[in-house]
């Protein structure tokens, strides 16, 4: 593939976070057809949503924190969910709390739950269900 048919999508207000997920996603996403976008606004990352599916970009799933200064990673999923109800979403988070998490999980808004710090493995295996559904291969690091 040679055009940008697919996306990820990274929210967390702090840089060094994305600067990692972005290191390990890398590794593994075909980058050739797939964009992998960071933000550290919410708010942003909801406008950057729609322009995607806008521009007939396939999202593949996005990955959220919890606890950022605009809206909590909770509040942008649901925000996420309202539209786009079909879409993966993985909060990777050191802050959130059982009975958060769980709301998601029971609400059947979150696909995964991964806490910080975390390792590359865990973040893999989360992502890799939602690549083959796309019938995408992994690149091995």
């Amino acid at each position: 593939m040679d055009k940008l048919k697919y996306a990820i999508v990274c929210v967390d207000d702090d840089p060094t976070i994305l600067q990692m997920i972005s290191f390990q996603l890398q590794k593994y996403v075909d980058e050739e057809c797939t964009l992998i976008e960071f933000f550290t606004s919410p708010i942003k990352a909801l406008e950057s949503i729609d322009d995607l599916i806008g521009e007939d970009i396939d999202i593949i799933f996005i990955v959220v924190d919890y606890q950022m200064p605009e809206m909590n990673g909770a509040e942008l999923i649901r925000n996420i969910k309202i539209n786009h109800p079909e879409m993966k979403c993985i909060m990777l988070s050191g802050q959130a709390n059982a009975i958060q998490v769980d709301d998601l999980v029971n609400d059947n808004l979150l696909d995964s739950f991964i806490p910080k710090p975390w390792n590359e493995e865990d973040l893999i295996k989360a992502i890799i269900p939602f690549l083959e559904d796309r019938d995408l291969i992994l690149k091995k690091p």
